[in-house]
């Protein structure tokens, strides 16, 4: 049976494009699921760019919580879902310890999920009450030498807890880790002064901040925000070789086809690309937004992994 050339270059056309219309085809209910409970900034993430979604995919978008053991239990769900681009994990920083902080984790974070984008990134930052005598790091460091210093973080192993575990070894004192259930009762205690210091992500501090209940003393990103002129960064505190920052990313299953990763990623620049959506992560959240493709979020996290995979095995730190 004989074809013309016609007929072979348009059926070569078309089966090239076949997955990215199957793919857009597809999507009739994309579920974006986020492994932390309501509240939290990843799940303001996820909400705040849902309306923007169903419009640029022409799908439901429905989002799920699915919490506990660090985040793992949403992601091993979302490793286990079909990949054909219905399936969706919006998360963040602490994704890259769950390797270290749980023993038999149930998904391989770097192997059975695809890096679809990196949306952005926002410093951590050390506080305290205004009732406390530190104004600068200088002086946490002076008094660690003479008493104990506590500091309170959202919970054992986490982002916070780890950044402050590398601080108090580079400052060379001990730093004394009272762990709570989440970033809300660890920051009413340091307002209340039952704790010397905290440290969180900037969206759980600014609004204490601002409202003259907390000082910050430190960022730990590598430049001054604009909202917290007056807070030196880690590099200005003498410390210029680290950084803890919050970052916030998009994930998909393992073996997602090419086409769709793009598809999706394409999706979420145009909807985080709307004025309405930047404006209020760069608000609320403090957030620098990046959007970073799978190739440069892909070789970002791998090096998040190792990075605080080390400073967890060095340090003996277990998670909840």
């Amino acid at each position: 049976m004989g074809f013309s050339r016609r007929a072979v270059s348009l059926g070569l056309a078309a089966s090239l494009a076949a997955p990215a219309v199957w793919a857009q085809g597809a999507r009739r209910t994309v579920t974006v699921v986020v492994p932390f409970p309501p509240g939290g900034s990843v799940d303001a993430l996820a909400r705040l760019m849902q309306e923007g979604l169903q419009e640029r995919l022409n799908a439901t978008i429905i989002i799920e919580n699915k919490a506990g053991a660090n985040g793992s239990i949403g992601a091993a769900q979302v490793a286990r879902a079909v990949p054909d681009g219905n399936t969706l994990m919006v998360t963040f920083d602490s994704h890259s310890t769950i390797p270290a902080l749980i023993e038999k984790p149930p998904l391989n974070v770097e192997t059975d999920m695809v890096p679809v984008m990196l949306v952005g990134k926002a410093p951590y930052i050390v506080a305290t009450s205004v009732k406390k005598p530190y104004r600068n790091f200088k002086d946490v460091v002076e008094a660690a030498k003479k008493a104990p210093v506590s500091y309170g973080t959202s919970g054992p192993g986490s982002s916070g807890h780890l950044a402050m575990v590398m601080l108090g070894r580079k400052a060379n004192i001990p730093l004394d880790h009272v762990p709570y259930k989440g970033a809300g009762p660890a920051i009413n205690d340091a307002i209340g002064g039952h704790v010397d210091l905290i440290c969180a992500s900037v969206a759980a501090l600014l609004p204490q901040i601002t409202a003259g209940n907390l000082r910050p003393i430190m960022q730990m990103g590598p430049q001054r925000l604009k909202s917290l002129a007056d807070a030196p960064t880690t590099a200005e505190s003498g410390f210029p070789d680290f950084l803890a920052e919050a970052w916030w990313g998009f994930f998909a299953p393992k073996g997602t086809p090419e086409p769709i990763v793009k598809d999706t990623y394409d999706a979420l620049r145009d909807v985080l690309s709307k004025p309405a959506v930047a404006d209020r992560l760069q608000t609320t959240q403090q957030m620098t937004l990046l959007m970073q493709g799978p190739q440069e979020f892909s070789k970002f996290f791998a090096r998040e992994v190792v990075e605080w995979g080390k400073v967890v095995r060095e340090n003996n730190i277990k998670g909840e």
